[in-house]
């Protein structure tokens, strides 16, 4: 099973959210769908900026705490690496 370590973002350079799953395009289709309760929803995290997959569940687990833990340039760099325009990423994936 592939598990997923995923970054939404509110829009350019707004408010990010770290997560991980097992369903990348489910549990992205939930945040943008207000389906989840919470920070997402409140405020209006949606656009999926940066996602990475992970074979260990628990490698992905420990990697979604250490990206939680970083402060937001850190976050912001490795986003940029990938997707420096900070597209949604979600019509990627599905």
């Amino acid at each position: 099973m592939q598990y997923y370590v995923y970054i939404l973002a509110s829009g350019y350079n707004g408010t990010l959210y770290v997560g991980v799953t097992s369903d990348l395009i489910k549990r992205v289709y939930q945040h943008k769908n207000k389906l989840v309760e919470g920070f997402s929803n409140k405020y209006n995290v949606d656009k999926l900026v940066y996602y990475e997959p992970h074979q260990d569940v628990n490698e992905a687990i420990t990697r979604e705490k250490q990206i939680k833990k970083w402060n937001r340039t850190w976050k912001v760099r490795l986003i940029e690496k990938s997707n420096p325009e900070w597209d949604d990423l979600y019509q990627e994936i599905i």
